[in-house]
């Protein structure tokens, strides 16, 4: 726990709030090489097919003629498509397999902010069966891939992709949103993909999205869009497998990092789970969730691990969810090495979070939760510790918590408490005591193996 505390004062006093290259002392351990970095001997540039980056000139022909010549005119070993500096204006485009989308520093892709009418829709996710904000169709995001592989998204310093996302979040506000709005990224589908050495900006709402995906490493990238940007999370894996994400720092206005796997009829029926998901040495802030798993999750989520991970100025810093109606499983969790500083709660689970796409939901769909360990976490200004509230016909089990101290704010006049209802397990070396569900079954059952 030290060591990770270290880790994080390390990378905060030596880079200021982007942290991209924080490791742990001693021998770095990554995910990342489930995908490995290619090298692409085929280069074309985006100004040889008209690219213009004046900040007011729309690439979008650009975008897709130079992505057709990699798509149609296929090189050995794939093409990279550079960008040089400067600010090129798009509408949304889509990648090709067998490709690099390289920014260079200085290089920034921008969203346009015409009207809607000049986004693509495309049909709602099966699994969500809708848009996940309104009935219907959902807008295609400003950089899409489908059924694509073998796809890096790299760059150098400071090569921005931004999203624009200011309209977006007002016709939300407004209620005139017709469709969903866009991801930043969203790759439906896919397998072996690389996202690394980007910034994303202001995001119309989720920033990177892999749906149906398997094999997708991103790292050292940095996230950012404002506190009060409405369902800005950073990253979403979803209904994915194999998926690293890793070395970054993320401050949006929702969760930073959210694992999910379908939404209540239509997860179920779609039945595809998350699995094999790392995150590990993740900073940021947000005013909802750090880490969050769900709230839909009708798929199941299963063996995740998130570690070495420094939160600041959050509303929630580890938040696993789920709703009456959404059946799957949560499962085989572990976190660790957390460190959160200024937080409203630290640790909450709940059986009764989220909303529904419709009401033709299965009330007695009840997820599992089950097999969750939480080890060596430290917060300071933390509110209220932690809040663990499973359901009467479904209780969480097997929560196990570890070396856990969350302390208060200075000066409260209250003494911060757990909260607890239909959930097993054991506590070790935890302050505040934790609820006497947990605190009274340590050293038994099925959270030996955990401490």
């Amino acid at each position: 726990m030290i060591r990770s505390v270290l880790w994080i004062l390390l990378c905060l006093s030596a880079m200021g709030p982007f942290v991209k290259h924080c490791f742990v002392f001693g021998d770095v351990v990554t995910c990342s090489d489930i995908v490995p970095m290619r090298h692409r001997n085929d280069v074309i540039s985006i100004k040889d097919f008209g690219g213009i980056s004046d900040g007011s000139t729309l690439n979008t022909q650009a975008f897709r003629e130079a992505i057709y010549r990699i798509k149609h005119l296929k090189r050995r070993g794939g093409t990279l498509l550079y960008i040089p500096p400067g600010v090129y204006l798009t509408e949304s485009f889509s990648l090709t397999s067998h490709m690099t989308l390289y920014l260079a520093k200085g290089a920034v892709i921008r969203a346009t902010q015409q009207n809607t009418w000049s986004w693509p829709l495309i049909a709602p996710l099966p699994s969500y069966g809708r848009g996940r904000e309104l009935p219907g169709w959902r807008y295609r995001s400003l950089i899409h891939g489908d059924g694509v592989h073998d796809v890096i998204i790299t760059g150098g310093e400071n090569g921005t992709i931004d999203g624009q996302g200011a309209m977006w979040w007002n016709m939300w506000r407004q209620k005139t949103l017709k469709f969903t709005r866009p991801n930043l990224i969203e790759f439906m589908n896919s397998k072996n993909i690389i996202i690394s050495n980007v910034m994303f900006l202001n995001s119309p709402f989720w920033n990177i999205h892999p749906v149906y995906c398997s094999n997708v490493v991103i790292r050292y990238v940095t996230i950012l869009a404002p506190a009060d940007s409405p369902n800005t999370d950073g990253i979403d894996p979803d209904s994915s497998s194999n998926v690293c994400i890793e070395d970054s720092y993320i401050s949006t206005g929702d969760d930073l990092v959210a694992v999910k796997s379908g939404w209540d009829e239509y997860g179920i029926a779609y039945g595809r789970k998350s699995s094999g998901i790392t995150i590990r040495r993740i900073s940021g802030s947000s005013p909802f969730a750090g880490i969050a798993i769900g709230s839909e999750v009708s798929g199941g989520v299963e063996n995740v691990l998130a570690e070495h991970i420094g939160l600041f100025n959050m509303g929630i810093g580890i938040h696993i969810k789920s709703n009456i109606g959404r059946g799957g499983f949560i499962k085989n969790i572990t976190v660790s090495d957390v460190y959160i500083e200024n937080a409203v709660k630290g640790i909450r689970m709940t059986g009764a979070a989220g909303d529904h796409p419709d009401d033709k939901f299965n009330p007695n769909a009840l997820t599992v939760v089950k097999g969750i360990t939480f080890r060596n976490i430290w917060g300071v200004k933390v509110q209220q510790p932690g809040s663990i509230q499973g359901l009467s016909n479904s209780p969480f089990t097997g929560i196990c918590l570890s070396n856990i101290n969350l302390y208060g704010v200075p000066g409260s006049q209250t003494s911060p408490l757990w909260k607890c209802s239909d959930v097993s397990g054991a506590a070790r070396l935890v302050n505040p005591s934790p609820c006497a569900e947990l605190a009274s079954t340590y050293g038994s059952g099925s959270c030996m193996t955990s401490f």
